[in-house]
């Protein structure tokens, strides 16, 4: 077995495409990734090279400029980059979940109008659920719309917005009480709006301000600000789909895409967590023999390398799955779970196995330390995970008493 992680049954144009992007993130990201992410610089070089390989539209159809791939090859291109450094995997996850949203749900104007540009990297996504105040609980957003004739007016403040600054699209939910008088069930009086802005920081258009990044204890380079709407003006033919009342059931279908999204980060960088423990362990030499010759070290291999291959065979069926047309919220749930708790655990066996020198910036195990946490909550936290999980399978396993 030459690698880990290995995925059956890929055509050969699924294969050239992984090999292609295994080998641009040898070249191109690995060896520069720890440096930027300790200056926080967004890699502007490695963004242009992904859009060179065409990777901003890898699932947006051929009809519209894309390459019309799988949910799966998407899933594996995003493991080799988190491989890479997981912060670029980011800047392609919410441009894929906004194109995702479109191709699903959009009408045929917005799909012509967007989807080309965004296969070819001109327009940049980003997406827009939490607020300050709310965490998980989507049903609690505060931030509103109200329509004022051909217009809406939005008002309120968003949180946590991956590419907030980079990006020129933005898919935003809201409150919208048109047609959903008071008492209407919170996820059906909310809205997904399409906001085009200039990117940057400070006013990108009227009404719209991103104060500037939030600095993290990890995941850098990419940007993460908030989104202030202040009066924000938007054209009605900008609701996504055509219809308010939509935006929860469109945001969930887009963020199943995102948990099998993370699911794949957690696999790519609890494989460089693994490469990274297994060389070093052959590198080191303590009483007399290398470290890996002790039956300590062995055994946090031998566990490290199984939870890698458990993640990336959970993330690989929610991927298949969803890929089928079929329903995956179990699938993907489980799955982002369990590769974002076993990347934890591979990383910190990783740093364990470095010893002193894991706590050295000179040693990628370092960033990867600090990365690893954010996969525990991006895309709803591990708890939301279990609660959609143990939900699913009361459905399933009814019990007829």
């Amino acid at each position: 077995m030459a690698r880990l992680a290995q995925t059956a049954g890929l055509t050969d144009i699924q294969q050239e495409i992984l090999s292609t992007v295994r080998d641009f993130v040898d070249k191109e990201i690995l060896p520069v990734a720890t440096e930027l992410e300790h200056r926080d610089e967004y890699p502007q070089a490695i963004v242009d090279g992904l859009k060179e390989l065409g990777l901003f539209g890898l699932m947006i159809p051929e009809e519209y400029g894309g390459l019309g791939e799988s949910l799966l090859t998407y899933a594996l291109c995003v493991e080799e980059i988190a491989r890479g450094w997981m912060s670029v995997s980011g800047i392609i996850n919410t441009h894929f979940i906004v194109a995702y949203m479109l191709k699903q749900h959009g009408t045929e104007e917005q799909k012509e109008y967007f989807l080309p540009r965004m296969a070819a990297g001109d327009v940049r996504g980003a997406f827009s659920m939490s607020e300050p105040g709310l965490g998980s609980d989507v049903s609690a957003i505060t931030s509103k719309a109200v329509k004022d004739g051909d217009e809406y007016v939005l008002n309120g403040q968003k949180m946590w917005l991956t590419n907030g600054g980079t990006s020129t699209l933005v898919a935003v939910l809201v409150r919208s009480d048109e047609r959903h008088p008071e008492g209407t069930a919170p996820h059906k009086s909310m809205t997904t709006f399409l906001v085009e802005k200039e990117p940057g920081f400070g006013e990108v258009r009227p009404g719209l301000t991103i104060p500037g990044k939030i600095d993290k204890m990890g995941y850098k380079g990419v940007d993460t600000t908030e989104l202030i709407m202040d009066g924000l003006r938007i054209p009605a033919n900008r609701v996504l789909g055509g219809v308010t009342g939509r935006g929860f059931y469109q945001m969930m279908d887009g963020v199943e895409v995102g948990r099998v999204n993370v699911a794949a980060r957690g696999c790519g960088v609890a494989q460089r967590a693994f490469e990274l423990g297994v060389r070093y362990a052959q590198q080191r030499h303590t009483f007399g023999k290398q470290i890996a010759q002790h039956q300590a070290i062995q055994f946090k291999l031998a566990e490290m390398a199984t939870k890698v291959e458990a993640a990336h065979a959970m993330m690989v069926n929610a991927a298949r799955k969803k890929d089928s047309g079929e329903r995956n919220d179990l699938e993907a749930g489980m799955a982002k779970y369990l590769a974002s708790e076993y990347c934890k655990e591979v990383v910190e066996d990783a740093f364990r196995i470095h010893g002193g020198y894991g706590f050295s910036k000179e040693y990628e195990i370092e960033r990867l330390y600090r990365e690893a946490p954010m996969l525990l909550i991006g895309e709803g936290t591990a708890e939301i995970q279990k609660m959609i999980i143990g939900r699913r399978l009361l459905e399933e396993y009814r019990f007829q008493g």
